[in-house]
């Protein structure tokens, strides 16, 4: 049982780290990620008032997922956040036909629903402790 809740804490660290890490160095340049989006899909079906606004969406969910999934804290929430986010994210790339990205979504949502399946063993968390508190 301590090496399944040390594979959890493990693998909710590295993809929590990779989303913050994501949203983290956009931050301080959303405005030319969200301006350099609404380029990219600028001949795709999605109209640009939908992507600049999902710029600036994308970029801070990203962080906050991140800070979540690594603090371990409303897990179950910001996992079944993240896969949503990812599933925009695939439906973003098939619309300006970028498949080189896709897998890296994929193998994201993936890991998620690994964690989402198995949050059984999400004991070393913030959840965890608040919940013993109680």
């Amino acid at each position: 049982m301590k090496d399944k809740n040390l594979t959890y804490l493990l693998m909710r660290l590295i993809i929590g780290i990779s989303m913050l890490g994501h949203g983290l160095v956009r931050l301080p340049k959303i405005v030319a990620f969200s301006n350099g989006m609404v380029a990219k899909f600028s001949e795709s079906m999605i109209p640009s008032f939908l992507v600049e606004p999902f710029g600036y969406v994308l970029t801070i969910a990203e962080f906050l997922l991140g800070v979540l999934l690594v603090l371990g804290l409303f897990t179950r929430q910001a996992l079944i956040g993240s896969i949503i986010t990812m599933t925009l994210l695939v439906l973003g790339s098939t619309m300006v036909e970028n498949w080189s990205v896709i897998n890296s979504q994929l193998i994201h949502a993936a890991v998620f629903a690994f964690l989402l399946w198995h949050i059984n063993y999400n004991n070393w968390s913030l959840d965890t402790i608040i919940k013993n508190k109680k």
